[in-house]
């Protein structure tokens, strides 16, 4: 029976390393992250599946380096996985699966490389993304690709939506692709990087809404950082809005043209774009409650939160 070590987290990590339960796989070691502190658990967590699966698990954070390759030895690999682990896995880790190393990436590579690869893709209003296995190498999803798997974007999806899709299309990939990779004939597709494109990580402040963009800009940015992720923000008087839920209005729509920000129309909260644009605020919070219309044209007409 082919063993593998699996490096997992997220919901991809969960799907994945049932795919391969399933697949008759003997995973003889899953690695793992523990959770951050102050998280929103909205995922997965790789630790519960594997034991539910009996399997045996180590968190990252308890190993040095060391301590990490000596688990990896004792576990004696025939393939390693990585199934969205939060770090890149050094080469002398790789060298050590008889038949390779492979990462799945949740795009379709090489386009967005790098870290938080579909809340990139909504943002950059890309209308395809989806799953790639590939081989892993020491540059960041730089190896050949064994297969991968496309799923549509939508005009109104979020990335939490574009997510799940992908961890569909992962377990596709991985499924059909565990008798080669078990018998070690991996295919080899090029993975062209100067075709491709590549994004760093995103951090909270990055969903700060400039209302002088244009309507579609604003509305990816909406999209892409939804509640369960940070979510897209504005100020007024001091306090975060967040914009959790919205849809593209008509151009137009408004009996009035406004400056660029927010305002409130036909008891509606109404965002006003650089290009006239307009965004239907279906939901925005403040400090975690849902914010009315009445509330905030009061606050609007007072210049602020009073």
């Amino acid at each position: 029976m082919t063993r593998a070590v699996v490096f997992g987290y997220s919901n991809v990590g969960d799907r994945c390393l049932r795919v391969l339960h399933a697949g008759g796989i003997d995973v003889s070691l899953v690695i793992t992250h523990r959770d951050h502190p102050g998280e929103t658990l909205w995922f997965a967590r790789v630790a519960d599946t594997a034991a539910e699966l009996g399997l045996p698990v180590r968190y990252a954070e308890d190993l040095d380096a060391a301590a990490l390759a000596s688990q990896v030895d004792r576990a004696a690999p025939d393939l390693i996985f990585s199934f969205y682990y939060r770090a890149m896995l050094p080469q002398a880790l790789l060298s050590r699966a008889r038949l390779g190393a492979f990462n799945m990436h949740g795009s379709l590579l090489p386009k967005f490389r790098g870290r938080a690869p579909t809340n990139w893709a909504v943002l950059k209003g890309a209308t395809e993304t989806g799953a790639t296995l590939h081989r892993m190498v020491d540059k960041p999803d730089a190896g050949t690709i064994v297969d991968q798997c496309a799923v549509p974007i939508l005009p109104d999806d979020t990335a939490r939506q574009v997510f799940d899709k992908v961890c569909v299309a992962a377990e596709i990939v991985l499924w059909r692709s565990l008798p080669a990779l078990a018998s070690g004939r991996a295919p080899a597709h090029p993975n062209d990087l100067a075709q491709g494109s590549y994004f760093g990580g995103r951090r909270p402040e990055d969903g700060r809404i400039d209302w002088s963009r244009p309507a579609a800009e604003v509305y990816n940015l909406i999209r892409a950082v939804a509640p369960p992720y940070p979510g897209a923000f504005t100020e007024l008087g001091g306090r975060r809005l967040i914009v959790a839920e919205a849809r593209r209005m008509p151009h137009g729509a408004l009996a009035q043209p406004q400056l660029p920000g927010l305002t409130v129309a036909d008891g509606r909260i109404v965002g006003v774009c650089g290009d006239g644009g307009l965004i239907d605020i279906r939901c925005l919070l403040d400090d975690g409650r849902s914010l009315d219309s009445v509330t905030l044209a009061g606050w609007l007409n007072s210049s602020g939160p009073q």
